[in-house]
This record gives structure tokens, sequence and C-alpha cells, in this order.
């Protein structure tokens, strides 16, 4: 421990409190005698604010050395250094992490948390979800802590911790019940406040007895303070914390305005003269409180859907380590299953991770991952993905996928990425509501002033109203809760809004341009027809080649074998013969089906946009199988509904000119290029937004991540690769395209309704402030005209929970 005399180091350089030096970028200062002075670290903030605050300046102006300073002391409290990591952090390295946040009241809540942490040194990105109220986090290891982060938002009044499921969910339901209380406390107030204060406005001549009005005025003055005390807590806090930040927040007029009316009511109260306004308070209090109940309740309603996905993954599996020879099960946790694993599913669980069925015909609910509400059969052979939930019966599964890689576990990560930053028109709707706040304070005092002049009686009574009748709270609520309601519908329809900009940019695109293979089509070939060519009928060709596949895992033998359900024949000394086909015997005959030249010299000629397929005997060939992979039954309606609404869709593939020619026919697109590479479809792209287009990209193919990352906003199919889905600003859940069509309706529909919030909210305090200032509006009537405002908001944003297709 050492003092340091202050020639040492020049005041520029060197900590104002400690006189080491202060680290390039450090944000850490304290006012003194006037100017900003810097600081090193938290703690010297802490001790010289604690110092001025106690008016004990002149300490800096006497001193002789600088203020003693402990070596290797670790100022944080002990608490908050639980935080922090024990690894060494090397200078730019950049951490991420998730918080819950516990103290968020409306979205203004957001405005100051992000102001705040964005001053703190080596903070990168702070974005909080208003919806699952997590802050996320990217900061320098080397310049920021955990400890620093949390300790920050404990100085604006909000507590914070690593986000851990169960214990944030617990605080959330805390919360909920304390705001409740506060309501409720709010709500039993304002009625018996409005009890008493009946009998003066049905009075006939307006007044009452003064012994019966002080009565009155005095119970009113009793009833009212738990209003203020308690349930007003929110507005003060919120208050308090934005000055202490400097960065005047939306609950400030609110508080100045209970504040100034609620003291004024207890003057006039002692002195036995003058208005009170002990209604207007309590209703106040209880009709914002309802407001924000509601943008509560609408919040955690939105989060819902994307909390359920996230809970869905079992936490173990029953591992079969000796199947097929003993089917005695194992309790494994499932992120220990390694691929090639077989673990069996009973009816009701939920599949740890992806596989493939090997034994048990069973139904599924794919709700959580597709959107899709009806079960879905499936048959050995077919894949399941991690979350799916068993119905009907006990299944046998093989491991493809570890269950941190699922199918699932990739979704939630997604799930992670979405809510975090805000589109334009919310960040302007900030913005505009910051410079409100502002405003109406200058406003306010300027009203106050002119009154005072004109009519000095009035002066206070409008002023209150001024501060009560604004409505900052609607312009900050109407774009996140509608953003926030629209976004939970359209995951329960099986779209994953990734990105914030996606709902605005959608709205906005020009082209929508498609890839071909599992985005247009479904991605795996169909038997579209099968023509005999000797003296077989088609069931029985049809029997044949089924029976010929059973053991075989090809997409080309599914397809077969699709189309001939409870086929009964059983082949023998089955051969498969790399590139050919495949051989065997039925009923003594040896049959072969392949390519012409395996199966037999075919009379048919091939044909340049399907897979053919020869069924033979003896180098005679029997039948022809036609297989093609087929258009998604809603495609046709898709391009046509994005047609109707005037964008120009083009179809971009990888695959010969000719099929994709026919397949733009059949979908009735203009533009259909094909034979493209990767780097071509990134420059037709790129070529198209260099004219002006606003393009919307929809693919499923890893060569598809390039473009998907260089168009405006792009979507990738559910069931497609994890790289097109970790490029992409959306993600299709479910295996529907019209998925699509109802983001698109969504997207016009949320921008429609956040439009007229915003039209709402400026007009109301366009109508209402201006009143007010000219006094035509008592503060109890500004109080009902406020929430109101706030409450026409929320509502409206909900509507959009309600979103049907198309």
């Amino acid at each position: 421990m050492s003092a340091q005399p202050l020639s040492a180091q020049p005041f520029a350089a060197a900590c104002y409190h400690c006189g080491l030096p202060v680290a390039l970028g450090a944000s850490w200062s304290v006012r003194i005698d006037g100017e900003p002075r810097p600081m090193c670290c938290p703690g010297c903030e802490a001790v010289a604010q604690g110092i001025v605050d106690s008016g004990l300046a002149d300490y800096y102006r006497t001193r002789s050395v600088f203020a003693d300073r402990a070596e290797g002391v670790d100022l944080v409290p002990p608490e908050l250094a639980l935080y922090d990591s024990a690894a060494p952090a090397t200078a730019g390295e950049a951490r991420d992490g998730v918080f819950s946040l516990d103290g968020i009241r409306c979205a203004a809540c957001v405005w100051l948390i992000e102001r705040r942490l964005a001053r703190l040194a080596g903070v990168r990105e702070a974005q909080v979800n208003v919806a699952t109220e997590r802050l996320h986090m990217t900061w320098d290891a080397a310049a920021c802590k955990p400890s620093d982060i949390v300790q920050a938002l404990r100085g604006i009044g909000y507590t914070a911790y690593p986000y851990e499921a169960a214990q944030h969910g617990a605080q959330l339901e805390r919360s909920r019940k304390k705001q409740f209380r506060q309501l409720f406390v709010a709500g039993l107030s304002m009625m018996q406040v409005m009890m008493y204060a009946l009998p003066a406005y049905i009075a006939e001549d307006g007044t009452m007895d003064a012994p019966m009005a002080a009565l009155m005025q005095w119970a009113s003055l009793l009833l009212t303070i738990p209003a203020v005390l308690y349930s007003a807590q929110p507005f003060f806090k919120g208050a308090w914390a934005s000055l202490r930040a400097r960065m005047p927040g939306m609950d400030l007029p609110v508080a100045i305005g209970i504040g100034a009316a609620f003291g004024a009511s207890v003057v006039a109260t002692l002195r036995g003269s003058g208005e009170v306004y002990y209604d207007s308070v309590t209703m106040f209090i209880f009709l914002l409180l309802a407001s924000r109940y509601l943008e509560l309740m609408a919040r955690r309603k939105a989060a819902r859907a994307m909390e359920d996905l996230q809970r869905a993954l079992p936490a173990a599996a029953q591992r079969l380590p000796r199947w097929p020879d003993s089917r005695q099960a194992t309790m494994v946790a499932a992120a220990s299953l390694a691929e090639g694993d077989v673990i069996l599913v009973e009816p009701g669980s939920a599949v740890a991770a992806d596989g493939i069925i090997l034994e048990g015909h069973t139904d599924v609910d794919l709700a959580l991952l597709t959107g899709e509400s009806r079960a879905q059969a499936r048959v050995p052979g077919d894949e399941l993905p991690g979350g799916a939930i068993n119905t009907t019966q006990a299944i046998v599964l093989r491991v493809t996928r570890v269950a941190s890689d699922s199918t699932l576990a990739r979704l939630v990560k997604l799930v992670e990425k979405a809510g975090q930053g805000k589109p334009q028109i919310a960040q302007w709707a900030d913005k505009v509501a910051a410079w409100f706040v502002a405003g109406l304070l200058l406003l306010t005092v300027a009203v106050f002033i002119g009154w005072q002049m004109v009519d000095p009686a009035r002066a206070w009574q409008v002023a209150i109203a001024v501060l009560v009748v604004s409505c900052p709270c609607a312009l900050s609520l109407a774009t996140p809760t509608a953003l926030a309601a629209a976004t939970d519908a359209l995951v329960r329809r099986g779209v994953l809004v990734v990105q914030p900009h996606v709902l605005e940019t959608l709205q906005r695109a020009t082209h929508i341009v498609f890839d071909k293979t599992g985005t247009l089509t479904e991605g795996r070939p169909v038997l579209r027809h099968v023509e005999p060519l000797a003296s077989l009928d088609r069931a029985r060709c049809l029997q044949l080649a089924a029976a010929l596949e059973a053991g075989s895992a090809h997409p080309l033998a599914l397809a077969v074998r699709n189309a001939a359900p409870g086929a009964e024949l059983h082949a023998s000394e089955l051969h498969s013969e790399a590139g050919q086909g495949v051989e065997g015997v039925i009923d003594g005959v040896r049959y072969r089906l392949g390519r012409t030249g395996y199966a037999g010299a075919a009379p048919a000629p091939l044909w340049p946009d399907v897979s053919n397929v020869y069924l033979g005997a003896n180098g005679v060939v029997l039948a022809r199988f036609e297989l093609a992979d087929a258009l998604r039954a809603d495609a046709v309606d898709v391009v046509r509904r994005f047609k109707a609404r005037g964008q120009t869709v083009i179809l971009l593939s990888g695959d010969d000119q000719s099929v994709v020619s026919r397949t733009g026919a059949a979908l009735g697109i203009d533009t259909a290029i094909g034979q493209q590479l990767p780097e071509q479809k990134l420059a037709c792209v790129q070529q198209l937004q260099s004219r002006g287009a606003v393009v919307a990209m929809v693919g499923d193919g890893i060569n598809d991540a390039a473009v998907l990352r260089a168009a405006d906003v792009s979507f990738a199919m559910g069931g497609g690769a994890a790289l097109a889905q970790l490029s992409a600003d959306c993600v299709l859940l479910s295996s529907r395209l019209s998925a699509l069509d109802d983001a698109a309706t969504g997207a016009a529909r949320a921008l429609r309704i956040i439009r007229q919030n915003l039209a709402w909210a400026s007009i109301y305090n366009c109508v209402a402030i201006p009143a007010a200032a000219f006094g035509l509006i008592n503060p109890w009537l500004s109080a009902a005209g406020m929430s109101l405002s706030s409450a026409v908001v929320v509502i409206n944003a909900l509507r959009l929970r309600r979103m049907k297709a198309g």
C-alpha cells in the first residue's frame, strides 16, 4: 500500500483519485469542482463519488498526495466476484454471456440498460430481449468482467445474474406476483379514494361542508399513501435510475407527476385550503400499472413458445448397449449419447437425439419443431429429429447425431439469437421517445411559468396535467409489443424469426428468389409412373420392385417402397451392385432392378428430366419406373400469392436447365435459371441488388449458405442443411412452403399494426398535451387518457397473436 505524490503523473493520464494510469477507453469518471475527473476503476469511482456526495470535495483541493490504493486487492464485492471466471484473459479476447434481468418494467428499461452498458469499458455489444427478459452480452475479457456488468446494472436499479433456466423462471414468477400485488393495492386505493371523492363531485354547488370536506381529504390521504409508497415504486425507482445514469427515461415524467400531485394534495390538506388530487393520483397509478401488467403478460406469452422449445429436449435417454441380443436398457444422460448408440423411446417420451428407427411403428408429434399439429406416422427406416414426441408405441432408434448437434439443439441455438437486436423502426421509436421525455420536461416548465403569469392558482394543476397526460410509454410500447406478438404467432405456425429485420425487409422485398431442390420440391424422389413393358400388370411389377428394395436405404428404393404399401412378396439371395442396381430371387425367378443395361435391353428411351429404374428378368425388361423430385403441394399457391403482391419470383438452381425450365413452367415462374454454381447464385443476387432490388432468398442446401447471407432477407427450410439454417435470417421449421407466405402475411400485418400504434401514440400526444397545457384537461382525466393510450397500443398489438395463414 502506497501513496504517490501529486507530481508523479499528470492528471490527463492518471486516475484523479489514486494516481494510477487510466486504461485507454475507460469511461469511469466523477464530476469534481464542476469538471469530470478520470478514474481508473469502478472502486476509485465509487470512493470518489462517496467523498463528493458527502460534501467533502475540498479533500481534493487540499491533499498533497494521491489516495492510497491496495495493490492486488479486488475492489469487487465478494458476491459479485463469484461471477468472474478464473481463466486468464488475453488482450482482445471476446467473451459472450447471457444474463437474466430482474426489474424490467417496460420497454423504456431496455433503452436505459443498453445505453448504460454501452458506456462500460470493454463492452462490445449489449442487447436486451424484452420478451424473455434476458441480456445477451459480448465483451473484451481483458477490459471487462461479468461482475462489472452486474455491478453497472445494480447501479441503475436492475438485478442481473448469469442465466440459469430454473432460476430465471422462478424470478419471472416472483416478479409477476409482485407486480400483481402492486396493481391490487393501487386498485383498492383507487376505489376507496373515489368513494370519498364522489360526494364532492355530485354536490349541487360543487362544495361540501368544511368539516366533512376535511374528513374526506384526510381519509383519502391515508388511503393514497399505500399506493404512492408501495404501488408506485416502479416509477420512482425507474426515474431515479435514469437520473443516476444521466439518461432521462420515460418513468421520469410519470414520477414527477405522481410526486407533484401527491405533494400538492398533502400541502392543501395540511393547510385546509386548495385543490387535492388523491383520486387522480390513485387512478393514474392504477391505470398505468394495469397497462404495464398487460404488456408484461403480452411479453410472457410471446416468449412462451420459445421457452417450450428450449425445454423440449430430454435430459436422459434409455440406451440399449447390447441390442438386438438384449433389450436391457440403461438410463444415461442425453449429452453422453454418441453416434451409433441404440436407444429406446417409450410412448409419451421425447426423442433425445436425431436418429433412424430400427424397430417399431408409431406416430410422432412434431408440433414444437415444425408447427404441425397432427401426429405423423413413422416406420423403420424413417428419420426422427431430436425433440419429437413419441405418441403411440415404443420404438428403437439408432442415434445419427449427438444431442448437442440434434435438430432441436440447433433450433434452440437459433432461438437464443432470436429477439436480440431491434429493427430500424424500433430504434426510431426509442430515439423519438428519448427526445420526447426531454422535450416534455422543458414544456412543463414553460407551461408552469406561463400559467404563473396568467392564473397562478391553476399553474400547479395544469403543469401536473401536462406531465400526466403525456404518453411516452405508448411510443416505446408500439413496436416491441407488436413484434413480440407477431413473432409468437409465427413460431406457432412453424416460422422462427432469427434476425430482427426480417418482418420489415420481407415487407419491402421486390424479388423472391427460390432454390429448387428441397425448397420448391420435396428434395426426395417419388414414384410418378409405372409403365409395364411385358405381360405383367402394374401392381405385380410394383410388388416385385418393392420386395427387391426391401433392405435398401437408397432414396430411390424408399420411393418404390412408399408407393407399394402392404406388399407381401419376399426376395431371397439379395445382392446389390454399386451404381447399377439390385437382384434377388422371388418365387424361384431371379429379377433385377436398376439401370437399363443392368436389368436388360430397354425399348423405352431415357427421359432427361427424370430418374428411370427398370425391372427385368432373364435379360428382358418387364417394367419402367419413372421417379422424379415432386413439387411441394403448396408451391404453386405460394408462388401465385407472391406474384399477386407484385413481387418478382425467380427460380435459381444448380440443376440442369431443362429440368429447371420444366419446374418453372409448372409453377408459373417466368425467370428460371439452371446450372448455377454457388458463386454464380451469389453473383446473380448481388447483380439484382446493384439495380436497387430488395432480395428475399429461400434455400435449403449447404451450397445456398453464401447466397443466403448475401440476400437482404433469407429463409432456410427446416429440413435443410444446418449451415443454411445458421446463415439464414429466418427458419421455416415445418415442411410447408406456405409457412413462407405466413411470414409475408405476418410481416404485412405487423408493420401495419406498428404504424397504427405509432400513429395513435403520436396523434394522442399531439392533441392531449396542448389540451392539458391550455387547461382543458384536469389531472384525473389526464391519467385516464394516458393509461388508455398505452392500453390501446398493447391490445392492438395482441391482435397479431391470432394471425391466420394467408
